[in-house]
């Protein structure tokens, strides 16, 4: 997997490629200390992930998550990098379409662990943590639900919620007693349904709908 990281402080993105690279499946293909630069370099090489600090000079990494995100058909998985894990700025960029966080405390296992599961798109970046963003930040449920919810079948209603949950693909098809092939499609629909880029933005969708409550 070809990483790209985004960080104003060297001494971050030095730590952060010693460790990505001691493994053999993760290869670091570029760095940017500003978040104009962090967009030049993922347009340019176009990474599987990308580490994006929140606060940069120049573009913060949400407004640069946006303009990738907005500039490439096939956008990599984005991570933000933060210090403090309920921040708004982590809520904001989750909305503008990061699929997960990280936290610069983290070990080096927790960080390896992390980037490939964004990298396989399966599991929900800390669901628990995603929830008490939602019930913080969030602008709380709409007094009309939009129309997606009411297209969504039982069970794709019923994937939405284990998504919410943190559930994988292979447990949500143990605990559905279907196999991972029709969770998987059933993901799909949902995503297509509620017109999220991932799990990450169907949960925050699902929540600021009110069709699950972070509470």
């Amino acid at each position: 997997m070809r990483v790209v990281i985004a960080d104003d402080e060297r001494m971050v993105r030095t730590a952060l490629r010693v460790i990505l690279e001691a493994e053999p499946d993760l290869e670091v293909i570029g760095e940017a200390r500003t978040g104009e630069e962090a967009v030049s370099v993922v347009c340019e090489l176009r990474p599987d992930v990308v580490l994006m600090d929140v606060r940069m000079p120049e573009l913060d990494g949400i407004r640069a998550t946006e303009r990738i995100l907005a500039a490439l058909d096939a956008p990599p998985r984005i991570l933000v990098v933060t210090t403090f894990e309920n921040d708004a700025y982590v809520y904001d960029a989750l909305r503008a379409g990061a699929a997960g966080f990280l936290l610069k405390r983290a070990d080096a296992d927790h960080l390896v662990q992390t980037v490939r599961l964004v990298a396989q798109g399966d599991a929900l970046v800390f669901p628990s943590a995603v929830r008490a963003l939602a019930r913080a930040y969030g602008p709380g449920p709409s007094a009309a639900p939009p129309a997606w919810v009411a297209r969504l079948t039982e069970r794709e209603a019923d994937v939405l919620r284990l998504m919410a949950s943190g559930l994988t693909n292979r447990e949500m098809a143990r605990e559905m007693e279907v196999g991972p092939a029709t969770v998987k499609s059933h993901v799909a629909a949902v995503l297509a349904k509620t017109g999220t880029r991932d799990r990450t933005q169907a949960v925050i969708a699902a929540y600021e709908a009110g069709f699950v409550s972070p509470r």
